[in-house]
């Protein structure tokens, strides 16, 4: 037995009363435009928001969003400009200088701007070493606040997933604010 299950077990043994936990329904806030607030709260860390026009072409938005684009990585089937399938590569080192990530969210939070993406490729690294990201969202899986996103948790068997709210950034060295240090330099949501 370790020293704290040693702790654990003395106090444990000492409690004499034990009390039942409160049932508490926690209310966050409702929006009335979801999108609108979603937008705006994105947009105030730093990551872009584009709502998908009815006939628009995916992927030439896309390709003018980031014309530079040399190395794009997706496994979506709707993502005719991918250059490398992050299912196909043998080691996540080889995703190494992906300049853009398309990857696909499960659903958004309008109270944080941030969406939540399950591990939906093989590679989970793409979410994280491309240059920029960008993350396909139906405008309609947009929910109020994170007690709402973790109720939707609770319904799916999640091996991996991660809630990412903007570009990557820091502010802790030297009290300089950093953008990129551990993960995408830039992050945009298309609203589809």
């Amino acid at each position: 037995m370790s020293s704290k299950d040693e702790i654990l077990a003395a106090i444990r043994r000492n409690i004499k009363t034990t009390y039942d936990l409160p049932e508490i329904k926690p209310e966050g806030d409702g929006y009335t435009d979801k999108i609108k607030q979603f937008t705006e709260v994105s947009r105030s860390v730093a990551a872009n928001v584009v709502v998908l026009q009815e006939g628009e072409d995916l992927n030439q938005c896309i390709r003018a969003l980031y014309p530079e684009a040399a190395t794009v990585a997706s496994n979506l089937p709707e993502i005719t400009i991918q250059t490398i399938d992050p299912d196909k590569v043998e080691t996540p080192h080889q995703l190494n200088g992906t300049m853009l990530g398309i990857v696909k969210g499960e659903f958004g939070v309008a109270e944080n701007g941030c969406v939540w993406i399950p591990q939906n490729v093989k590679e989970k690294a793409v979410y994280f070493i491309s240059e920029y990201l960008v993350i396909l969202l139906n405008k309609t899986n947009i929910v109020n606040n994170m007690h709402e996103a973790y109720e939707k948790l609770h319904t799916y068997d999640y091996g991996f997933g991660v809630f990412i709210s903007g570009p990557s950034k820091t502010a802790d060295i030297e009290q300089a604010l950093v953008v990129g240090a551990h993960g995408a330099k830039g992050v945009t949501t298309i609203l589809i």
